[in-house]
């Protein structure tokens, strides 16, 4: 995709889409290595945007797996169309919000490894644990998640919910769903980003 259409895509909807710029191979690499990717069958991608996450997916994945990523950037959905033809791939126009749902409507028990390129800064405390509820509930001991976090997304961010101003943390969200959390700082992004992997 070009930066031009990137940007556009931006534009459209700065708040579902949460970047400046596309994700880097580097990023990509820090947010796919913590995977169990060779013992894969069911991986999630939420937030699949250029698809930067979804071909280093597609290319570490069993023949046998199915990757099922989640966008509603038409934009972006177009261009994932166009790119991708593997079969493997299960593209959904859906809100991640929803991911429980869709996976249980195609008969899917357990997601192996997941990746979420998200911008959860930006999201409703009622959104991100409805993504992250219905994602974790499909999780063994052996699954593993991903999220990336820029680093000015660590600075204090204060959100009004329910009529009162609360505070959102990143690492503060992903502790009520895991038990292990690792997280690793990605300079060469723009902008820099830290990856979480999560295991539960």
């Amino acid at each position: 995709m070009s930066l031009k259409e990137f940007t556009l895509g931006v534009l459209e909807n700065y708040v579902t889409t949460a970047a400046v710029a596309p994700s880097s191979r580097y990023l990509a690499q820090a947010m796919l290595e913590p995977l169990p990717l060779s013992r894969t069958r069911v991986a999630v991608e939420l937030g699949a945007g250029t698809g930067v996450m979804t071909q280093g997916l597609l290319a570490a994945l069993p023949r046998e797996a199915t990757l099922f990523a989640f966008e509603i950037n038409p934009r972006f959905q177009q261009f994932l169309r166009r790119k991708f033809t593997d079969p493997r791939l299960v593209l959904i126009d859906a809100s991640a919000a929803t991911v429980g749902e869709e996976l249980r409507n195609r008969g899917i028990a357990q997601v192996d490894a997941a990746v979420s390129s998200l911008g959860i800064t930006y999201m409703s405390f009622k959104k991100r644990h409805a993504i992250m509820g219905g994602l974790t509930s499909f999780f063994t001991e052996q699954t593993v998640f991903t999220q990336y976090h820029y680093v000015h997304g660590l600075l204090p961010w204060y959100q009004i919910e329910d009529g009162r101003l609360q505070r959102f943390d990143a690492a503060d969200l992903l502790k009520q769903y895991f038990r292990t959390i690792e997280r690793k700082f990605v300079w060469l992004n723009v902008p820099p980003a830290f990856v979480f992997a999560c295991r539960r």
